[in-house]
């Protein structure tokens, strides 16, 4: 098989999608066994996992952006001549061209811009909407990042059920191995950017609610870039918490592996993968009861509603108040996230390839 996937993503801002399309090549590429893995637009090398910027220089990272740019004008025929002799093009949402002689895949991360459009900005949504137009609507196959993922695109954009194939992200192999990142005081994490979807406001709210005597034994640690619509928030989480800003990659695992408790409150996730590599370092989470997360978590996490502050509160105190519950949480979570290896997603998406092609 030729397969080019389109990494745009790579080269600006981005989480979730970066952090996949990273691990995603790397592993597709090493379990390809001859198959052609072929990184759009011109990329080879996706270098080091930076949320924060790209991989390449500010020259050559111009000028693909550039050419995907200039794939909005031409379209199909430009598009069609810079994938040569590919059989699939895979593509990401900063792709508006479908080709005309390749099979068209994408991956389908989360519906928020449709569930939730107050919780994103306007350009991230219409952004979503037309690459749902555009692309979805005319791929030949589908990958969801998960069930809940797979039936929120059947139920609001209408696509055959066939169509889409459920294929779990993964986490890499560090999660896994973590060691402890020391930090002096015994303290529980939360990570995300700070934007209204991520919810920090409730997690702040039932942080105030928790015992004094258990805000005097373990400190409240927040990392993650700053992001939209939440100058409030980000005062509240510096003046709150202690604050971390954006960790780089090679820090995360062993900031994980040394947390007591793990929250995620977030309103809604396609996949979740905060919480994915927190159940790989065997840290006990708390997480919301909504969207993906009861589906990545299963028996590894304390689900609740992200609405509700209170109920947050008594599940901190809870799980900080039993070490035996915490150990025996983050041993389910860890037999959970064995679920969630890059090697095992990579060999399920080559056959979901397989299987467009021989279609």
């Amino acid at each position: 098989m030729r397969i080019a996937i389109d990494a745009t993503p790579a080269l600006v801002r981005s989480a979730g999608v970066k952090n996949y399309i990273h691990h995603w090549v790397h592993y597709l590429r090493q379990q390809a066994r001859g198959d052609e893995i072929r990184v759009f637009p011109f990329l080879d090398d996706l270098g080091e996992l930076n949320h924060e910027a790209s991989p390449m220089g500010t020259a050559a990272t111009a000028s693909r952006l550039a050419f995907v740019h200039a794939l909005r004008i031409f379209g199909p025929a430009l598009l069609d001549k810079a994938l040569g002799d590919a059989e699939v093009f895979h593509a990401s949402n900063l792709i508006r061209a479908a080709p005309r002689h390749a099979k068209l895949t994408a991956t389908l991360h989360d519906l928020t811009s449709w569930l939730m459009p107050d919780r994103n900005t306007q350009a991230s949504c219409e952004a979503d909407f037309q690459f749902a137009d555009r692309i979805l609507s005319r791929a030949d196959g589908l990958i969801a990042v998960s069930e809940n993922t797979r039936r929120d695109a059947i139920r609001l954009l209408g696509i055959a059920p066939e169509k889409i194939t459920t294929i779990h992200s993964g986490v890499a192999p560090e999660y896994f191995d973590a060691t402890p990142r020391p930090r002096g005081r015994p303290y529980i994490l939360s990570v995300g950017t700070i934007e209204p979807r991520k919810n920090f406001d409730t997690l702040l709210d039932a942080w105030k609610q928790v015992r004094t005597d258990l805000h005097k034994e373990f400190d409240l640690v927040i990392a993650g870039p700053r992001g939209w619509a939440a100058e409030e928030t980000f005062a509240r989480v510096r003046s709150e918490a202690i604050y971390l800003g954006y960790v780089p990659e090679l820090e995360m695992p062993g900031l994980f592996a040394g947390a007591t408790l793990f929250l995620y409150p977030s309103l809604y996730e396609g996949f979740g993968f905060p919480v994915a590599q927190a159940l790989a370092a065997r840290v006990p989470v708390i997480t919301s009861n909504t969207s993906a997360l009861p589906e990545v978590a299963r028996d590894g996490a304390a689900l609740v509603d992200p609405a509700d502050a209170e109920a947050l509160a008594a599940a901190i105190e809870r799980l900080l108040d039993s070490p035996a519950e915490r150990i025996k949480l983050a041993g389910y979570g860890r037999a959970s996230a064995e679920r969630f290896r890059w090697e095992k997603c990579a060999e399920q998406s080559l056959a979901f390839f397989r299987r467009v092609i021989s279609r």
